[in-house]
């Protein structure tokens, strides 16, 4: 156990205003309190709700984003005895510890999930480990805050890795990769020898694909209309590969490739029309899996005659359905197993070119930006 008594400085990606950019600015990183830990930030991962938050989701400005870190531990608080200064750690969401949801182990249905992660202060007293000259910059997005040298996360959202593995590589594990391999493995349950098809090949497209294969799944289908990501997709262990733009019936394709429909299905992309693909593709008893963040006014399109007489299923899901304590660990061990190439969807970039990160981002010219500290 060690606590570090005093603040120390950092240089941060700020954003001042919505839509941005990210400005790197000094700030003053607290001291951590005593379920805390202050890690030095090694690299972290851009994900698409960094994007969402900058772009209009309603956090509080001046605010340090960024939820996919990994670093060193430089210091903990009084409460926490199982790291020390040095350990290596992934920092993933932040839960409450104490509803119903946290208490089975399912955090990423946390009853108090908004306040832990977009509120930009701590739930309990408002209060922010970011400061400039006394002022108050909000931090504590997703409980760490990590486009910054330094952050102050949880106890309970900092995930102790091995020192063997690349530090710089792991952050995007604490979101996104989580996101779309859990889906598949925990939310879905696919099994081994179990058909799918994913919508969408961005980086949690790509990473269920990658869960779909550790776990040894059989017909593997990505709908992509991004030539470059469906060749990806192919070296990844997908079976086959559909692009919507040139298909006249991407229903009929997927029956045909997969021998009359697949056991589940996943979208990441929250589109109405191919949200309304997805659900007939289903054989009976098969589950549809929703991530990506729908316009305010979507209504799901789905036809309850034909759900029906399938039994099939539709469920919103949240950070894979993962406890990250748990989830993670079984990621790099799938990883430390060549079975889990996650690193084939990353891309470095220097922290200070942030904002041309964020841009390779929405144009789809990386599939997961890495920031390099």
């Amino acid at each position: 156990m060690n606590s570090s008594e005093a603040s120390i400085r950092a240089s941060a990606a700020v954003l001042r205003q919505v839509g941005g950019p990210f400005l790197i600015e000094s700030v003053e990183v607290a001291a951590p309190r005593a379920d805390e830990v202050r890690v030095r930030i090694v690299a972290v991962g851009m994900c698409h709700t960094d994007l969402v938050a900058r772009d209009g989701f309603p956090v509080p400005m001046p605010i340090v984003l960024g939820h996919e870190g990994a670093g060193i531990v430089e210091s903990v608080g009084s409460a926490v005895q199982d790291l020390v200064p040095g350990d290596h750690v992934v920092l993933s969401f932040n839960s409450c510890s104490a509803c119903p949801s946290c208490a089975a182990q399912t955090p990423a249905y946390c009853y108090d999930f908004l306040a832990h992660n977009f509120s930009g202060v701590r739930p309990g007293d408002g209060s922010s480990p970011l400061s400039q000259a006394g002022a108050t910059v909000h931090g504590n997005f997703f409980g760490q805050s990590s486009f910054g040298s330094y952050a102050i996360a949880n106890r309970r959202n900092t995930v102790k890795v091995d020192a063997g593995l690349p530090l710089d590589l792991l952050g995007p594990l604490g979101c996104g990769i989580q996101t779309g391999a859990g889906a598949v493995v925990n939310s879905l349950g696919l099994k081994k020898g179990e058909s799918l098809a994913i919508f969408g090949g961005g980086a949690v497209g790509l990473s269920a694909l990658l869960g779909a294969r550790a776990v040894e799944a059989g017909t593997v289908i990505v709908v992509e209309p991004n030539e470059s990501r469906r060749l990806l997709a192919l070296e990844l262990g997908a079976t086959h590969v559909v692009d919507p733009k040139s298909e006249s019936d991407v229903l009929a394709k997927i029956k045909a490739l997969a021998g009359g429909g697949v056991r589940h299905a996943l979208d990441t992309t929250g589109i109405p029309a191919v949200v309304a693909t997805a659900v007939e593709t289903m054989l009976p008893n098969g589950m549809l899996g929703l991530i990506a963040v729908p316009p305010p006014d979507a209504m799901l399109p789905a036809n309850m005659m034909s759900m029906l007489v399938r039994g099939v299923g539709v469920k919103y899901i949240t950070e894979g359905d993962a406890d990250p304590q748990t989830f993670i660990p079984r990621m790099l061990s799938w990883y430390q197993q060549n079975r889990f190439p996650f690193d084939r969807l990353i891309t470095r970039f220097p922290f200070a070119q942030i904002n041309e990160a964020a841009k390779a981002s929405e144009s789809g010219a990386a599939i997961k930006p890495v920031l390099i500290l």
